[in-house]
């Protein structure tokens, strides 16, 4: 009998099906090998199945041969990804608000396809263990490409903004214009993408949600303002940016009581200047950009947190407390 011109492809599709079919829980014998083969048209026997696995893990596969009753034969005993990863990032891609439904489904199957179709099936099932918010924006890939291809080129972008409208749909803010930044810096901050730009015309630093970005291009023109970000720390960054909703930056300082420290070690991280005042609080020195959003953070710790200085953001936030009381 001829042989079949998928012959020469014995060791890779042997590689195909142990990848798709096998994992530590679901070996495949080497009679089922066989007939698997047979359904690509390869011809095998029982000897030469033996010196192909002792190949592949020659080349570095790590094939193994399960011989317990239960579970007999050989199986792919170790991935790129382990099974708690692929969960792992299944999770995030299914809870990132700025990659679309669709999109979801699509890079969750590819992820599947680094399983096993009996651990695939596992994946499944994370994918559905919240109905989350997700955006309606499909160019947010290209966005990020743009953006990445502009960084990479050290070049500026532009791009229109745009805002949620009460028809549920997005405008360009400012009439259409186009925004002309030098982007730096692709921060990921509660779910959402966020380009931090060195903006030219104000001469500071902005950041922009990349799924509001429409229609980006990247720009002949060098970057500028370079030596703003000589030093920049992504983490500090978003840590001083409640909401990533911008402001002035203050050094603030707060007393709170002492069972409050996780809660500010959580948010500020670890190097962070904290004096303890007594036997129930301590004061905490922080940078942060003095916004509605960190005044809301701080109402949520109630009277267990209270700003002492600068007497000037002190006036901000009874004001800002006043403000509320008002609409009552």
């Amino acid at each position: 009998m001829s042989k079949s011109v998928n012959q020469k492809l014995k060791l890779l599709y042997i590689l195909k099906i142990l990848s798709e079919q096998t994992d530590d829980k679901h070996a495949i014998c080497v009679k089922d090998l066989i007939d698997k083969l047979g359904e690509y048209d390869i011809q095998a026997e029982r000897k030469s199945i033996y010196d192909d696995v002792a190949k592949l893990n020659d080349f570095g596969f790590d094939i193994l041969n399960n011989k317990t009753r239960e579970n007999n034969g050989y199986y792919l005993a170790s991935r790129e990804f382990e099974l708690p990863e692929l969960k792992l990032l299944v999770d995030a891609v299914q809870s990132s608000k700025f990659i679309t439904r669709r999109r979801s489904r699509e890079l969750i199957a590819k992820l599947e396809k680094l399983a096993s179709v009996h651990e695939a099936k596992q994946l499944q099932r994370s994918v559905y263990v919240a109905d989350r918010a997700k955006t309606m924006n499909e160019s947010v890939y290209y966005s990020i490409d743009a953006i990445h291809r502009a960084m990479n080129m050290n070049c500026q972008i532009s791009f229109q903004y745009m805002e949620w409208g009460l028809d549920k749909k997005l405008h360009p803010r400012k009439g259409g214009v186009r925004y002309r930044v030098s982007p730096y810096q692709l921060i990921w901050e509660d779910s959402n993408y966020y380009l931090v730009a060195y903006e030219e015309q104000s001469d500071i630093l902005k950041h922009y949600r990349v799924d509001k970005m429409s229609d980006v291009w990247k720009e002949e023109e060098q970057r500028k303002g370079g030596e703003r970000f000589r030093d920049f720390n992504p983490a500090i960054y978003s840590n001083k940016i409640f909401g990533m909703f911008g402001g002035e930056e203050e050094l603030v300082r707060i007393r709170c009581r002492n069972d409050l420290i996780g809660v500010i070690m959580d948010r500020f991280g670890t190097d962070i200047d904290i004096r303890s005042m007594d036997t129930d609080s301590f004061v905490v020195r922080i940078r942060v950009m003095v916004s509605p959003q960190f005044f809301a953070w701080l109402t949520g710790l109630g009277s267990n947190a209270k700003i002492e200085g600068p007497e000037r953001i002190v006036d901000q936030y009874g004001a800002y407390l006043q403000e509320i009381l008002n609409a009552y």
